[in-house]
This record gives C-alpha cells, sequence and structure tokens, in this order.
C-alpha cells in the first residue's frame, strides 16, 4: 500500500473588488483575480472616488468646524 504526501492547497484570499477567491501565486493580476477587477479599481481611482486626506485639507476642515461653533455662541 502507497500513500500519497498530503498535498498543500495553494492559498486564496478575496478579491478586494469583487470578492471571489483569488490567488497570490502565477496571478499577473494579484491582489485582483481578474484584469477587469484591476481595471475597474484603477478607474475608481482616476475618478478619485478613493482619496487620501491631506493633512492641510483635515486642518482647514477642523477650523472650519470650530469656526462654525464660535458662531453659535
Amino acid at each position: 500500500m502507497t500513500t500519497t504526501p498530503p498535498t498543500n492547497p495553494i492559498p486564496s484570499f478575496p478579491c478586494p473588488q469583487c470578492g471571489k477567491p483569488s490567488t497570490w501565486t502565477d496571478n499577473p493580476f494579484r491582489p485582483f483575480c481578474c484584469e477587469r477587477c484591476k481595471l475597474i479599481d484603477l478607474g475608481a481611482w482616476a475618478n478619485e472616488d478613493y482619496k487620501v486626506a491631506d493633512k492641510d485639507q483635515g486642518k482647514a476642515a477642523a477650523q472650519q468646524r470650530y469656526d462654525l461653533d464660535d458662531d453659535e455662541i
């Protein structure tokens, strides 16, 4: 009787765009599952759907809220 050694399954994780299982190895579109998901994400960045807060903008918004609160007093 011969036994086969257990094979390690390729770990997968959800695609950040659609949630389908994706793999890191042998995947030119990683972390996405396919080119379509990668391009959808790129388009979202190009349309400024995702934004990284700027320090100055955060300070200006906080100052504006502070100024509005002073007007109510």
